[in-house]
């Protein structure tokens, strides 16, 4: 996939989040350092019902733009979410796991994007 289409679905993620009230959104760049994905975004809910809105919320966006998810984990329990787009990979949490699992972290060595940089 290429790079302009992992910054569209990035972006796409992000707005789908932020409309569901997503708390501290993180879009890391790790494309230097892992064939995984180029990006993770990493976002927090209060709750079930808020951290199954946003993935809903972001799971649709991304299908009326043409993406879908390759896998999505976690989201009965809804304290961790994964949803695997191959080049955008998002990441859910409730904020005791997101604390818990600090992904920041774990892939400090990616680079931190402002949603501004996502632009086309």
């Amino acid at each position: 996939m290429a790079e302009s289409n992992a910054k569209e679905m990035a972006r796409i993620a992000v707005d789908a989040l932020e409309e569901k009230k997503a708390k501290d959104v993180k879009i890391l760049d790790i494309s230097h350092v892992s064939v995984l994905a180029d990006y993770f975004i990493i976002a927090s809910g209060a709750n079930r019902n808020q951290v199954q809105a946003m993935a809903d919320e972001a799971q649709e966006r991304l299908y009326k733009a043409g993406y879908e998810a390759k896998q999505v984990e976690g989201y009965q329990t809804a304290n961790w979410i994964l949803m695997d787009y191959q080049d955008v990979i998002i990441h859910i949490f409730d904020e005791e796991n997101r604390l818990f699992y600090d992904l920041e972290r774990i892939w400090r060595d990616g680079s931190l994007v402002e949603k501004e940089g996502l632009e086309a």
